[in-house]
This record gives structure tokens, C-alpha cells and sequence, in this order.
């Protein structure tokens, strides 16, 4: 089975603040991070300019709130506007890497693309040997014990055919400029995680088609070689096994639903018709989960009825509780690919929704000692939601914490540097205010954090991005209906 995917700033000035916000703040859960999402609170002012702090053995007698005001859900993201003194940034530079995905035992790098063997895979290189291995004592009596060893090696060889149509689809999927996550093989086949839609009808069907093309070739080399050979032996049976394994994995793959291939298949089709590739998602999906039904009802109907080479007298018993078993498994797995397909495209099309510099808060820069207290009254003052901590020239060291001011009581914050609630800046939480959809959850993936600096591609600072706001922003337009995107060429 193949599967695909699975990337304003508040400027400086000299201690005044405009009509744009300086920072913002993403979430920190899915879908950019599995970090809860922090409270979403607005700064609260907690004293007056002139006013004499409160020791912090006393209570305070202020009447302002103990911790910022969270805003109204509906509220629209504030305008980036100037933090005040002039930060000297340098470009934001792009964020690292992140590592690989992992999943299993690493067996190479094909192409670059790191390729895990998942633990599920033992267990059916153990159920195919095993089966395997009474065919071979009914072939050929005279191996005994060695026929598991034989068996063994088929499993091992028949993996290596689904490693090659998973690298038929990841080939193509680099030919098209599409980045491969990573080729995953485990129970029941193998996935290659391509991390970006195609971008025309033609290339998704060429995409999806490569894979069993690539099985079917193999089938017929192994046809080829099994001409070579003497039937009835060792070799004989290999070959005959591995050709028939590749044959049923290339007409499996072609059937006409999602995840299959045959169902990416059918989405280009109609998405070239319709000119909507999201039609052609639902179109599929939906023909996946009558093909999952099909699958659970009809595969161990056809071997009660000896249609699948049994006689039908034979087809009882412990081999009925086999076939039922199989057939349940593989509908799972038709049914739950295809909700997923399904529950991604819809999550593609509201990505690009997602706009860094919409999203961001407008922030306010305090140096390093600045109590608390005094940095809450000046962001209150310019109707700011976060902090940046600057040097003394602008340069910006850090991000104030909004759980950390959250979690100073109000009568403490005359006495508490803001110093002590920053996160130090690291070049992954600077981001670029022009990032948005897939581009900006990357770019948080790659350096989870609470808030990031968001900068202009100048350098200047635009404001504080927060990872709960990314994240409720997501949430939101998940729940929007669905909305036609524009048609492509292809």
C-alpha cells in the first residue's frame, strides 16, 4: 500500500509602539507539536508607572487581575506592529532538520530514504514461513526440517518485491519533487510516506500506477526464470511462489479504493474529470470502504466455495477461522486507510489557512532585568499579548513564557525578571512571517517550542508566534465544511 504524507511580526523602533503587532504566539499540540497547548492569556497590567511595588511578604492591594486575561475564542489575531527599540536581526535562518521518523529497524538508505522494518514484520515473516513450510512438505517430503529454512528465504525474497514497489513509488515520487519521508515495511506490505501531494492529476496517477507495474515486471521475471529451472525443486518452487506473491500483490494494489494504489488511481481520474482533488478523495475513500465491506463478506465466502483453489468440503474448520481471521484483518486495513485518506485530504485543504503572520501576537521588547510587573503595565500600554527579551542594542535573546507569567502571583511580580521566564532563542524558533500551511507546521516540527520569534524577511521582528494559537486556528478550520479547492492542470 502506498500513502502520501505522511510543510505579522512586530518590527522595532525607537521605544514606540505602532499601529503593528511584534510577535504571536502556535500551539503546542498537534498539529505541530504533542506538547499540550498552553493557556492562551492576554498580558494584564500590574501596576502603575510610578507606583511603589509591594514587598513581597505583603499582599497586593491592586485591583488588576493576578494573571493576563485569556481573549475572546473568536477573536481575530492582533496586527503586528514595532516592539520599540530597534532589534538588529540578522535573516531568519531556516530551521534544522528534523531527524528521521524511526519506526522500526533502519535497513539502508535507497535514494536517501531511510527504510525501517517494522517489529509487525517478524511476526509475518513467522506466520509465512510457517505456512509456506507445509506447502513445501507436501511438495517436497524429502527436506524435512530444512523446508522452514527454505520457507524463510521465501519470506525474506517476497519482501524484497514489496521493497521495490515501494520504491518504484519513490522514485517517481523524487522524479516530481516530492519529498519521501520514509519506506516503512510491516505487517501485511509495505509504505512509502510521501510527505506532499501531487500537484496534477496526471502525476498522482503515474505516482500510484509505478508501484504495481513494478510488482507485475517482477512476476514476469520471475516467470522467465522459472522456465530456467527444473519444476518439482527447490528453486522451482521459489520462483513459482515468488511470481504468483507478486502477481496477487500488483491485482491487490489495483483494486479501485483507497489506500490502495488502485484508489490514488481512481482519485486522479476523477479529479482530472471534476477538476477537484478533493472529489476525487471522497469518491475513492468511499469505494475503499465498500471494497473493505467486499473483502470481509465475500473472501471467506469464495473459499467455503472452493473458488480459491479448495474444495469446498475441505474449506472447514480451523481453515474457515483462518480465512474469516484474514479477511477481518485485511478489511481493517482497507477501511481504517481509507478514513485516513480521507481525513488528510480534508486537513490539506485547510492548511493553507494557516498564515504565520495572521497567527501572530503583536509583542512589546523588554531588557533582561525589567520586572515582570513593569513589562506586563508597557505591553498593556500597547495593547501587546507576549514579550521579547533584547540587549541593550535591540537584539533579541529570548521569549517571554506565557505558563511562566501565568504561574507568578501577581503580589511577586514587581520582584521577578522577566529574564528568569524567557526560553532562550535557538535558530528553529525564529520563523519567517511569510510561512503558512505545510511550511510552517515543518518549521514547527522541527523545533518544538511554546512561542517562536516571528521575523521579517528582512530581519526585523514582527511579534511572537504561540503554538496553542496555531493549533486552535487548525482546529477551526478542520471544523469548516469542506470547501472546493481550485482546479489544477494536468
Amino acid at each position: 500500500m502506498d500513502e502520501s504524507g505522511g510543510s505579522g511580526q512586530p518590527r522595532s523602533g525607537k521605544d514606540q509602539a505602532t499601529d503593528r503587532h511584534t510577535g504571536g504566539t502556535a500551539p503546542t499540540t498537534d498539529p505541530a507539536h504533542p506538547e499540550p497547548a498552553t493557556t492562551d492569556t492576554r498580558v494584564a497590567e500590574t501596576g502603575k508607572p510610578d507606583a511603589k511595588p509591594t514587598p513581597p511578604d505583603e499582599p497586593s492591594d491592586t485591583d488588576e487581575p493576578a494573571a493576563p486575561r485569556p481573549p475572546k475564542p473568536d477573536a481575530p489575531a492582533d496586527t503586528p506592529g514595532r516592539t520599540g527599540p530597534t532589534a538588529r536581526l540578522t535573516r531568519s535562518r531556516a530551521p534544522r532538520k528534523p531527524k528521521d521518523p524511526g519506526g522500526g529497524l533502519l535497513m539502508g538508505r535507497p535514494f536517501g530514504v531511510p527504510v525501517y522494518v517494522a517489529p509487525s514484520w517478524f511476526l509475518v515473516a513467522a506466520l509465512i514461513t510457517w505456512v509456506f513450510g507445509g506447502q513445501l512438505d507436501r511438495v517436497l517430503p524429502e527436506l524435512g526440517a530444512v523446508r522452514y529454512l527454505v520457507s524463510l528465504f521465501f519470506a525474506v525474497a517476497f519482501y524484497a518485491s514489496v521493497l521495490v514497489h515501494e520504491l518504484a513509488h519513490t522514485v517517481a515520487a523524487l522524479r516530481f519533487k516530492l519529498p519521501v519521508r520514509r519506506i516503512q515495511l510491516q505487517f501485511f506490505g509495505g509504505v512509502s510516506e510521501i510527505e506532499k501531494e501531487s500537484e496534477t492529476p496526471g502525476r498522482e496517477f503515474v505516482l500510484a500506477f509505478v508501484g504495481p507495474l513494478l510488482s507485475l515486471i517482477l512476476a514476469g521475471v520471475f516467470y522467465v526464470a522459472l522456465q530456467t529451472v527444473e519444476p518439482g525443486t527447490v528453486p522451482g518452487v521459489l520462483l513459482a511462489g515468488l511470481m504468483i506473491s507478486n502477481l496477487i500483490v500488483a491485482a491487490f494494489n489495483l483494486l479501485p479504493g483507497l489506500p490502495l494504489d488502485g484508489g490514488r488511481m481512481l482519485r486522479a481520474v476523477v479529479w482530472k474529470i471534476t477538476g477537484k482533488p478533493m472529489t476525487g478523495t471522497i469518491a475513492a475513500a468511499w469505494v475503499g470502504r465498500a471494497l473493505a465491506v467486499s473483502v470481509l463478506i465475500g473472501l471467506p465466502l469464495l473459499t467455503q466455495a472452493g473458488a480459491l483453489g479448495a474444495d469446498a468440503e475441505d474449506s472447514v474448520g480451523m481453515d474457515t477461522v483462518t480465512d474469516a481471521l484474514l479477511a477481518a484483518i485485511l478489511a481493517a486495513i482497507i477501511w481504517t486507510g481509507a478514513g485516513n485518506s480521507l481525513r488528510m485530504a480534508r486537513l490539506r485543504e485547510h492548511l493553507p489557512e494557516l498564515r504565520a503572520r495572521n497567527l501572530t501576537r503583536r509583542a512589546v521588547p523588554v531588557e533582561t532585568n525589567t520586572p515582570l510587573s513593569e513589562a506586563l503595565r508597557r505591553a498593556n500600554d500597547a495593547g501587546a499579548r507576549a514579550l521579547v527579551v533584547v540587549d541593550p542594542d535591540g537584539e533579541p535573546l529570548s521569549l517571554v513564557r506565557e505558563a511562566a507569567i501565568v504561574g507568578v502571583p501577581e503580589h511577586r511580580r514587581p520582584w521577578v525578571s522577566v529574564s528568569g521566564l524567557a526560553q532562550d532563542l535557538t535558530d528553529g524558533m525564529r520563523v519567517s512571517a511569510e510561512l503558512s500551511g505545510e511550511e510552517l507546521l515543518d518549521a514547527l516540527r522541527a523545533t518544538p517550542a511554546t512561542e517562536y520569534l516571528v521575523v521579517e524577511d528582512s530581519g526585523e521582528i514582527y511579534g511572537v508566534l504561540s503554538a496553542a494559537d496555531v493549533e486552535r486556528a487548525f482546529v477551526k478550520a478542520m471544523a469548516r465544511p469542506n470547501q472546493s479547492t481550485a482546479p489544477r492542470r494536468g
